[in-house]
């Protein structure tokens, strides 16, 4: 059953792995169940591909965990995926800071409910100091939004005078976005049969390699990330160069 975990080249590990997690309502919906039970074994996946990081060497993990489309979802749905949210940060958070996790929620976390934002500001200040495994969630994420964000601030900044246009580079921006000081993925998996980034880290993957599955994310498991990072070991990256 690990066949791929021991085939992978451990020196070669991707730093970097972001991750949508989709198929959970049509994982549950093969079962008869609603789709609120897929999401709630989502949340069950996420422990294990944490566990599975930290086992195999990444360094960070980005999971795509709501994003700004999604609250056109069914209400019940949206009320349900907030509650398994702070339900997770508030019963995970100490096993994750005892497992050397560094919490970080990328996104629009000011729109999000009181009992939400308390909840990630806890998970974030008790888990800071760590650095076994970064685990970034977007919460309220959306790719474009994030650029219009950064582009308005240092527009602002131009406007106040404290930026010249002429010093505007690819490194500015980056340290306008939400994932400032977080190294771009390596690699980007989608489960669910779908591909395409959904609005996911648009400006992050320019150069990251990606990989999709047909597997549920509710059935993903490590195996299933080994194969993926199989797939990115036996891939030849130039970014924009020639092979050597």
């Amino acid at each position: 059953m690990e066949k791929y975990v021991e085939l992978l080249d451990r020196q070669n590990i991707p730093h970097h792995v972001a991750m949508i997690m989709d198929g959970n309502g049509r994982w549950a919906k093969k079962r008869g169940m609603p789709r609120l039970f897929g999401h709630r074994q989502g949340v069950e996946t996420v422990e294990k591909i944490v566990r599975a990081c930290v086992k195999l060497g990444v360094k960070q993990l980005s999971l795509y965990a709501f994003s700004t489309e999604n609250w056109k979802r069914p209400q019940d749905e949206v009320s349900g995926l907030m509650r398994l949210l702070v339900e997770y940060f508030d019963k995970k958070t100490d096993q994750l800071n005892e497992e050397g996790v560094k919490i970080r929620v990328i996104g629009n976390v000011g729109a999000l409910s009181k009992v939400a934002q308390q909840s990630i500001f806890n998970a974030e200040e008790k888990t800071k100091n760590n650095d076994v495994l970064g685990l970034n969630i977007a919460i309220n994420y959306g790719g474009r939004d994030e650029i219009v964000q950064a582009v308005s601030r240092i527009a602002r900044g131009v406007q106040e005078g404290t930026i010249a246009p002429d010093e505007i580079n690819e490194e500015m921006v980056g340290q306008y976005l939400y994932t400032k000081g977080i190294p771009d993925p390596d690699l980007m998996i989608r489960t669910g049969g779908e591909k395409r980034i959904s609005n996911f880290l648009i400006w992050q993957l320019s150069y990251a390699e990606l990989w999709f599955t047909d597997v549920y994310w509710p059935d993903f498991d490590i195996e299933t990330l080994a194969q993926a990072i199989y797939a990115y070991q036996n891939r030849e990256r130039r970014f924009g160069g020639l092979s050597g």
